[in-house]
């Protein structure tokens, strides 16, 4: 992720171009098994520079699966290598498809064509990632093979129900499983898949795209009804590849989404924009660090996907767009930052959808506002890597901070300064970990956190990037 010069907004000298965070490709890749890595973060002078956040991790999973189950080669440029990422590019390659890497963030992918996936000779481990293991669990139920799903022990503990009640009444089944649906479990694909017409029980692009996913091997519409419209990246996909797939309202803000099955997919270039979910964590470091003028590239503003930018808005905070452009249906734009005086605001609970992952990085940016802000609607929060609900509460609290959660609302007290000097578990939560380490970059004493390690599975480039910016982590 390349951090250069910032422009007149400041006067840290200029990085090296890309290979200043590069290092070799495998020693970025961090194992969920490694040991802890501590770290604290301490405020210090204006963060300042101009940076490319790591490539969209949605998009990025979805390039190789659609690249996979397409016919021909998919070239992929900006992939995220983190390893949520590179464990969905290894379970391709178990399936039959053929997964290079060819260049910094950029890959190939051959793909073996709808519904022909390969019997895997080993479990799938899709290490930390839901997001993955979920939307693989869809490819898979369209072919007529058997696949093992597995994981590390906080995926492990994550309910995969959801996703596969959908699956089995398209005729998949799981044959072996845990309690609950929950990994390990062996599932076993459709030898003849069947179309549905599904409502989704919450607001959720994954449990979507799966049966989405695995509608690409039935004859017929699958259709997916939902009464909030969630991320609508594997339908801007799906098109990009060459299928038949329409999305039109339903009721006041839903969609109904329909696709029309057995299509042959095309290879095809997909650009993947920066992830405005990793996006989110230098932003609020700016807001909150007295000084600070960052610039950041290429960011994507797919409107179901900036409901924090939004909301920093509406609190006070200067986030200006300039060189909006698109590549395969999602747009982008190059983000101005500067430090801001904020306020606290209501999130209304339909807003949730469009910013699942950044409530913890809000909940920060509300620690340091000025007023109470009342974040609705965040049942979600509490089938994530952790109960990040309640891990947000704990890591505001052991800082100084006054929150409370009252039912699925998480309320927060901003009186303009954070006193810190907590030390915040992580309970192997990434966003947990970058919040926490944004938070100490300007509260009044220093944050620490228990574990860093699982940074890697989405921004492996986080601290040597933050440092780069004038961040003081230690």
């Amino acid at each position: 992720m390349p951090v250069t010069a910032p422009g007149p907004c400041g006067t840290c000298p200029p990085e090296s171009p890309r290979r200043r965070f590069r290092g070799r490709f495998q020693e970025r890749i961090l194992s969920h098994s490694d040991q802890p890595r501590p770290l604290q973060s301490r405020a210090g002078g204006p963060l300042a520079g101009k940076v490319r956040v790591p490539g969209d991790k949605s998009i990025s999973h979805r390039a190789l699966i659609l690249g996979a189950l397409s016919v021909g080669e998919s070239r992929i440029s900006g992939l995220l290598e983190g390893e949520d990422v590179l464990n969905t590019a290894k379970s391709m390659r178990a399936l039959g498809a053929r997964v290079e890497r060819t260049g910094d963030f950029a890959w190939s992918v051959r793909g073996v064509g709808v519904a022909g996936f390969a019997q895997p000779t080993a479990p799938l481990d899709f290490g930390n990632s839901g997001t993955g293991c979920r939307l693989v669990m869809g490819a898979v139920a369209g072919c007529p093979i058997s696949a093992v799903f597995d994981g590390d022990a906080s995926l492990r503990s994550r309910p995969m129900r959801r996703v596969l009640d959908p699956l089995e009444k398209m005729g998949a089944r799981v044959v072996a499983g845990g309690e609950g649906g929950r990994l390990p479990l062996t599932l076993q694909g459709a030898r003849d898949p069947l179309p549905i017409t599904y409502k989704t029980p919450v607001a959720s692009a994954q449990i979507k795209s799966a049966v989405l996913l695995a509608g690409l091997a039935a004859p017929g519409t699958t259709t997916v009804i939902e009464s909030e419209a969630s991320r609508d990246h594997t339908e801007l996909m799906l098109r990009h590849f060459g299928a038949d797939i329409t999305s039109i309202a339903e009721g006041a803000h839903g969609r109904r989404v329909a696709l029309v099955g057995q299509p042959e997919l095309h290879g095809a270039r997909v650009v993947v924009p920066a992830d405005p979910s990793s996006a989110a964590f230098p932003i609020v470091a700016a807001l909150i660090v007295e000084g600070s003028d960052l610039v950041l590239t290429d960011v994507m503003t797919n409107p179901l996907r900036t409901g924090l930018f939004t909301t920093l808005r509406e609190m006070g905070a200067s986030i200006e767009e300039s060189d909006v452009r698109g590549d395969a249906g999602e747009p982008m734009a190059q983000l101005r930052v500067r430090a801001s005086r904020l306020r606290g605001v209501e999130v209304p609970p339909e807003r949730a959808p469009s910013m699942i992952d950044e409530y913890l990085v809000l909940a920060v940016a509300a620690s340091f506002a000025e007023g109470t802000t009342i974040m609705r609607g965040l049942h979600e929060l509490r089938v994530k890597e952790s109960d990040r609900l309640a891990a947000t509460a704990d890591m505001l609290r052991v800082n100084g901070v006054k929150v409370e959660i009252s039912g699925d609302d998480l309320i927060v007290e901003g009186r303009g300064h954070v006193p810190g000097g907590g030390l915040v578990a992580t309970h192997m939560d990434h966003r947990i970990a970058m919040s926490a380490l944004v938070m100490g970059c300007a509260s009044d004493q220093p944050v620490k956190v228990d574990d860093t390690a699982f940074i890697a599975t989405s921004f492996p480039d986080f601290i040597p990037m933050m440092r780069a910016l004038g961040a003081d982590l230690s």
